[in-house]
C-alpha cells in the first residue's frame, strides 16, 4: 500500500517503470528511485471576510536530497492531492538531474480555488502555508518557487513570513520572486523563452521555417502566453490558442497583439473574440508545425495521440502525455519531433537556479546574462538527449528521462545507504 494514489502519481510511475527496465536498475534499488523522501500534510485556517473560519488541506513533497536542496514549484488548486503532489516532485527530480542543477525534485500547494478567495484572505493562505512549513523548508534544505495559482506576490510572501520568522531577510528561501524583493530579470518569462528556444532548435534540424509556420498553444497562463508571444515574434502564425474560460482558433492568425493586451486587461481568453471560437476538444488535432500543450496534465491519450497533427510537440506543462499515448507517438517518430516536458519546460527551475545563486552570492546580472545562460544550459540538455536517441535508437522522452533518473541512480550509490 501506498499514500500516493491516483491518475497523475501512476502515471510517473508508470513512466518511471519504462526508464527503470531500459537502465537495467535491479528491483531491489527501484522503490527507493522511485518514493519521495518525505511529504508533509498541514492544516491551513484562514479568516474569511465573512467573519468564519475555514480550513485548507496543504501538502509538501521532496524527492530526493542526495545532489542537494529539493527545489519546486508551489501549486493553489482546487482538485490538488498529494499524488498529483508527489508526481510533480519526481518529475522535478528527473528534470534537474537533465540539466545538470544540484536540487532533487519537490512540490507543493494547497487545495483550495484562487479566484473564490480575496486578496487578503490568499495573503493569509499564503502566510500561514509557509509558516506551517517553516520547520521543513529552507535555502538548503527545500526552495519553493511558483506554480499554477501562485506568482511573484505570493512567492514575497512566503519570503517576508519566513524571513520574519528567522528575524533577518532570506531572499534565498524562494524563487520567483519580485525583482524589487531580490528576484530575478527573467524568470517569469523563462519557461516559456526555453520552450520556444528548444522548439527552435528542432525546426532547424526539421529544415522548418518559423516564418509563417503555425503554432497552437494550449493554456495561456504564464508560460503558454510568454511561449506564444515568442514564437510570434520569430515569424510564427498563432493560428490557436485556449485557456480554462475558451478557446480560439483562425487559421488565418490570431491577432496577437490585441490577444494580448485583451489578456492583460481581462486575466483571461473569455470575451476576446466569438467569433474565431473553437472546440476545446478539437484544439490540439488541429494542423500546424509547433503544438504546446502548456495546460494541464495528462491531455494528451492515446486517441488524442493518433489524431495529432503537428510536426513539433512540444511540452510546455507538466506531464501532458500520458504514457499510452506516448507509445502512439513512440510509432510516430518520422511525423511528429517531440520535445519532453522534463527538457522542454526546464527553463523556468534553470533561471530559478541563477536566481538562488545570486541571492546567495548578493551579486546580481543583467539579464542578457541570465538569457544567454539559460540557453546555453538547454542546448547541452538537449544536444545529449539527440546524441543519446541516435546511439541507443530510442524515443526522445526515454532519452531524456533516462539521462536524469541515472544520475540520480549513480548519486545515490556512490554515497550509500545509510546507516
Amino acid at each position: 500500500m501506498s499514500i500516493y494514489t491516483g491518475p497523475v502519481f501512476e502515471m510517473a510511475r508508470k513512466q518511471f517503470v519504462v526508464i527503470a527496465d531500459h537502465l537495467e536498475i535491479p528491483e531491489d534499488e527501484r522503490d527507493r528511485l522511485l518514493y519521495p523522501k518525505r511529504a508533509v500534510t498541514v492544516s491551513v485556517p484562514v479568516h474569511r471576510d465573512d467573519g468564519t473560519t475555514a480550513v485548507y488541506q496543504g501538502y509538501r513533497v521532496q524527492h530526493h536530497l542526495t545532489m542537494g536542496p529539493t527545489k519546486g514549484g508551489t501549486r493553489f488548486s482546487a482538485n490538488l492531492d498529494i499524488g498529483e503532489v508527489a508526481a510533480l516532485a519526481i518529475w522535478m527530480s528527473w528534470k534537474c538531474a537533465l540539466v545538470g542543477l544540484p536540487y532533487g525534485g519537490a512540490k507543493g500547494g494547497v487545495t483550495v480555488d484562487p479566484p473564490s478567495l480575496s486578496l487578503r484572505e490568499l495573503e493569509g493562505l499564503s502566510r500561514r502555508y509557509m509558516q506551517e512549513m517553516i520547520p521543513f523548508v529552507g535555502p538548503h534544505t527545500d526552495v519553493m518557487a511558483p506554480d499554477m495559482g501562485t506568482n511573484e506576490q505570493v512567492m514575497a510572501w512566503f519570503m517576508d513570513t519566513y524571513s520574519a520568522y528567522l528575524g533577518h531577510t532570506v531572499t534565498e528561501i524562494v524563487t520567483g520572486k519580485p525583482v524589487a524583493a531580490g528576484g530575478t530579470v527573467g524568470r517569469r518569462e523563462a519557461t516559456g523563452r526555453g520552450v520556444v528556444h528548444l522548439a527552435m532548435r528542432a525546426a532547424e534540424l526539421l529544415q522548418i521555417n518559423p516564418s509563417g509556420a503555425r503554432a497552437i498553444v494550449q493554456g495561456f497562463g504564464n508560460v503558454g502566453a510568454v511561449a506564444a508571444a515568442e514564437l510570434a515574434a520569430r515569424g510564427v502564425k498563432i493560428v490557436g490558442v485556449s485557456d480554462h474560460t475558451a478557446c480560439l482558433y483562425d487559421a488565418r492568425g490570431l491577432p496577437m497583439e490585441a490577444l494580448q493586451k485583451h489578456v492583460a486587461a481581462r486575466k483571461v481568453l473569455a470575451g476576446f473574440s466569438a467569433e474565431a471560437a473553437f472546440d476545446p476538444g478539437a484544439l490540439l488535432a488541429q494542423p500546424c508545425e509547433f503544438l504546446v500543450p502548456a495546460a494541464l496534465e495528462r491531455v494528451i491519450d492515446a486517441d488524442m495521440a493518433k489524431r495529432l497533427n503537428c510536426r513539433i510537440l512540444a511540452e510546455g506543462a507538466n506531464g501532458p502525455t500520458t504514457p499510452e499515448a506516448d507509445l502512439v507517438l513512440d510509432g510516430r517518430r518520422d511525423e511528429i519531433f517531440l520535445i519532453p516536458d522534463i527538457l522542454c519546460n526546464a527553463g523556468g527551475v534553470v533561471v530559478s537556479y541563477f536566481e538562488w545563486v545570486q541571492d546567495l552570492q548578493q551579486l546580481f546580472w543583467e539579464e542578457a546574462e541570465v538569457n544567454q545562460r539559460l540557453r546555453q544550459i538547454l542546448d547541452r540538455a538537449f544536444n545529449a538527449m539527440m546524441a543519446r536517441v541516435g546511439r541507443e535508437h530510442i524515443s526522445h522522452r526515454t532519452a531524456a528521462m533516462a539521462a536524469g533518473v541515472e544520475k540520480v541512480f549513480a548519486a545515490k550509490k556512490i554515497r550509500g545507504l545509510f546507516p
